[in-house]
């Protein structure tokens, strides 16, 4: 697939930090603010409660089947929890029923607590960009609707700007060879949890047909690619 095509190319028009390129293949760039150590702790799955989520930074990010999103997202280091859910529509409170038959605006989403100590949020920008294909539009995989889109939710203008410059280092560097990135770049407003069931759905359900032939090849191959960026537990 296309997104496997990142390399150290975008490099040069990413935000304004040095880059620290290593001879490895598909190994993109790191932000040395908050990448200096190299040395990875085991992250022990222990869900933390709400109050110990609030410390921590959250990003909103839409690239498809939020299982399949959630899991990639939780093997990251520095990532604490993710939540899936729905977000970029105008409904309240919608269910899955409505969201999966286009009946809403919104898009399966994430929600993606992350300790700014650890990880960058244009490193977890990285991350999104690295495990879809941004120019499929309404759709990715074999998920097809509005409600696949991609999106790429900023809550700064800080944000806004590293998102759209990612954007365009992938552009002019012809990542995706001349097809558009079809990714939308919107402000965050309000995110809704999804239902119980659907957290922790591939880690929960691994028998489950469309885990094993969609979403666990789409994880093992954003693991492929992203090896730096992995918890230790996730190699």
């Amino acid at each position: 697939m296309k997104f496997l095509q990142i390399t150290l190319l975008v490099c040069a028009t990413l935000v304004a930090t040095s880059c620290q390129s290593k001879a490895k293949k598909n190994t993109i760039v790191e932000d040395p603010n908050t990448m200096e150590n190299e040395q990875v702790e085991i992250e022990e799955e222990i869900k933390l409660t709400p109050r110990q989520l609030s410390k921590y930074e959250t990003a909103y990010f839409a690239s498809g089947c939020f299982w399949c999103v959630e899991a990639i997202f939780e093997s990251v280091k520095g990532v604490k929890e993710v939540v899936s859910g729905y977000a970029g529509g105008k409904q309240k409170n919608p269910t899955y029923e409505e969201v999966g038959y286009g009946k809403t605006d919104h898009a399966e989403a994430v929600e993606v607590y992350y300790d700014a100590n650890e990880i960058s949020f244009t490193q977890l920008v990285q991350v999104f960009f690295g495990s879809h294909d941004p120019t499929q539009l309404n759709r990715q995989g074999p998920d097809r609707g509005r409600q696949y889109r991609s999106i790429a939710f900023y809550k700064t203008d800080e944000q806004k700007q590293i998102i759209e410059r990612y954007m365009q280092a992938l552009t002019d560097n012809k990542v995706y060879d001349n097809d558009p990135i079809t990714t939308e770049v919107v402000p965050y407003t309000v995110f809704y949890k999804a239902e119980s069931y659907h957290q922790d759905y591939e880690k929960n359900n691994p028998n489950n047909s469309y885990i094993r032939n969609v979403s666990i090849p789409r994880l093992n191959r954003f693991k492929e690619n992203f090896g730096d960026y992995l918890k230790k537990s996730a190699h």
